[in-house]
């Protein structure tokens, strides 16, 4: 038989007869590697490990450990779940189910007018452990259109036809396992025997296709594991995820609140949460003006056409909100969706010098997106939303440096929130999908080429994705771990040659010739809304002392002593310390429990002592006593302890 090369990740080559499969390249390393492994990547395309390979060929094998295993385990449990819902529920039609960052998920149409519950979800997942354990094996089928089209109109599948007619006649494949048969791509596992845990999570409404038009369909979720143990794990870090629910500590702080007659995803920020965002806001300001920033305000609407011109209609249209008419015949508004376009006008708005650039504008600035309501979730996913924007103008040998300076501000935010564990990740454009995007191939290629060069020349190490840039330009993301292991994306930064182009924006050269600038979008926090969501789930409300809104409460131990207490805020409050008294009638222990509970960094407890000493007797929060203090000690205490938060190196 034919041989072939195969090349390992090392460069290391070994010999296979043609048609070896991944599993069997496995094998032949070790059985307990054949074991794990889950799937294989052939010339960096995910197949199966049971697709015969018949050329030479760059291979990489991935386990659990691995995202390219994970995928094609979670890939393979929706098959599962799909075809449970099938016996369980015959006439069922199925949507889509890809595997996400934390397990997977089904779109599916129950038949007859079937609703099912979160109390069906344990006979349906009995049901998956049962086909699992027969071993079924993935069975992978090139098909057709035409005998695709025929296979789901017998089976009366009208969301399978009509993703198999957006599809390519030659590049359609079918899976099957025990009696289901699925319109996918794959990768699967070898058998189902390999899914040994499994858990149905939730049931959420979804719109066929995400549009609010077509029939709501029923999304299931799950996820699985190749080991008990790894469930139990799992669900245990899930139980520590809901105690510390944005929702519930936001609610419990009183940071903020929601209102069915204000609407949906529109979030009213109470005072407390006013504080902490004041704060947070203030705080990256300070940093801008270190980097030369300058703060600009744009208005909340904008002209249709703006949005026409920055090419943001055409792709997000159908996600805003429906534009505005006015009296005067073929005038158009928009809540405004982004606030780019308005800087772009901005610095139009009088002739620029190369000597002038780069122009770095900042806005803190609202932004609306008509999310549907199955997808809003707390401060995550809204419908209005601040984002701390701001975009730099500069020359193309500029760029570089504009680019590693937003690089040091995102880090030193990390390090001031005690972000610690991240990922850069570099997100091109996808070469073979080039009508996603807009620009010519020679912008796109001239800013790649400088996020590349900027993290290499910045030491990061990077991992590089394909196809997950904006459809205006390339950018580098910090996918950041929280103290639950979960990932969220934070700080984004965006080289853009595109939209100076549709704005006709230039500046005069040395050469004293027009030249177009070059366009750096970039926020640091995203959405202030949503990183607030981030920053109470990684902290679980206790916040850094800079940040908190409320630093200290004072517990006078009885009414006698409420006009010292005043005193002591009064004095606090002289040195900005944000301070609060706590009056109530209770014995001193309640008070101390309930601030505690209130997550406020120091109870000052004061008496008699501390009347006639001028003092304060300190409790730090989750450490108790901690001594008495003069006033000014404390209050010297306190600035000295904000400041040491802030002076990160």
């Amino acid at each position: 038989m034919d041989q072939i090369k195969i090349i390992f990740p090392d460069a290391s080559i070994k010999e296979y007869d043609r048609g070896v499969t991944g599993y069997k390249i496995a094998e032949s390393i070790s059985q307990s590697l054949a074991r794990e492994v889950l799937s294989i990547s052939v010339n960096d395309e995910l197949w199966d490990l049971t697709r015969p390979i018949n050329q030479d060929a760059r291979i990489k094998l991935h386990k659990w450990e691995d995202e390219e295993g994970k995928h094609a385990f979670w890939h393979s449990s929706a098959h599962l779940m799909a075809e449970a819902l099938e016996i369980l529920y015959p006439g069922t039609k199925f949507g889509i189910g890809p595997p996400i960052e934390q397990g997977f998920y089904y779109d599916v149409d129950p038949p007859n007018g079937k609703v099912i519950t979160d109390a069906d979800l344990p006979r349906i997942e009995a049901k998956m452990k049962e086909l699992a354990e027969k071993k079924n094996t993935y069975q992978r089928t090139e098909i057709s259109k035409t005998d695709a089209l025929d296979f789901f109109s017998k089976k009366g599948d009208e969301y399978k036809i009509e993703l198999i007619s957006e599809l390519a006649d030659g590049s359609i494949s079918l899976y099957k396992h025990g009696g289901f048969t699925d319109l996918c791509r794959g990768p699967h596992l070898p058998d189902t025997g390999r899914i040994k845990a499994i858990k149905l999570l939730s049931i959420a409404g979804a719109y066929w296709r995400g549009d609010i038009s077509r029939k709501q369909l029923t999304r299931v979720y799950g996820i699985t594991f190749p080991k008990q143990h790894m469930l139990d794990e799992f669900l245990e870090m899930l139980e520590k995820a809901k105690e510390r629910d944005h929702r519930r500590i936001g609610r419990d702080l009183e940071l903020f609140t929601f209102s069915q007659k204000v609407g949906a995803g529109l979030p009213l920020w109470l005072p407390k949460g006013a504080i902490l965002r004041q704060k947070l806001e203030n705080f990256l300001k300070s940093v801008q003006v270190k980097y030369g920033y300058v703060p600009v305000i744009s208005p909340h609407i904008g002209q249709k056409e703006l949005y026409i011109t920055s090419g943001h209609y055409e792709k997000y249209g159908k996600d805003s909100f429906m534009p505005m008419k006015t009296p005067v015949e073929g005038e158009e508004f928009m809540l405004k969706p982004m606030n780019c376009p308005h800087h772009c006008e901005m610095y139009k708005h009088k002739p620029r010098s190369y000597k002038d650039l780069p122009v770095r504008y900042a806005e803190f600035g609202t932004v609306y997106r008509y999310e549907q309501s199955g997808e809003l979730h707390g401060l995550v996913r809204l419908r209005g939303f601040t984002q701390d924007d701001a975009h730099i103008f500069c020359r193309s040998d500029q760029l570089k440096e504009e680019f590693i300076k937003v690089i040091d501000i995102i880090l030193y935010i990390f390090k001031a929130l005690d972000f610690k564990d991240y990922i850069a990740q570099i997100s091109l454009r996808n070469p073979d999908d080039k009508e996603n995007y807009i620009g010519s191939d020679e912008n796109w290629e001239k800013a790649e080429r400088a996020i590349i060069e900027a993290t290499e020349e910045k030491g990061l190490e990077a991992v590089t994705v394909i196809g997950e840039a904006a459809f205006y330009g390339p950018k580098l993301d910090f996918m950041v771990k929280d103290v639950l292991g979960r990932k969220w994306q934070l700080g984004t930064i965006q080289v853009d040659y595109n939209l100076p182009e549709r704005f006709d924006l230039e500046f005069v050269g040395a050469d004293n010739q027009k030249h177009q600038p070059a366009l750096i979008h970039r926020a640091i926090f995203g959405s202030m809304e949503r990183f607030v969501a981030i920053l109470i789930e990684h902290t679980g409300g206790k916040f850094p002392l800079w940040l908190v809104p409320d630093q200290v409460v004072i517990i006078p131990v009885s009414e006698k002593f409420n006009d010292y207490a005043e005193k002591v805020l009064n004095f606090l409050n002289n040195y900005d310390i944000r301070t609060l008294i706590d009056e109530r009638s209770e014995k001193v222990g309640k008070k101390i429990r309930d601030n505690e509970l209130k997550k406020i960094p120091y109870l000052l407890i004061v008496g008699e002592k501390e009347l006639q000493s001028e003092s304060v007797s300190v409790r730090k929060q989750g450490e108790g006593d901690k001594g008495s203090m003069k006033l000014k000690q404390f209050a010297e205490f306190i600035r000295n302890q904000e400041e040491e938060e802030l002076n990160i190196k």
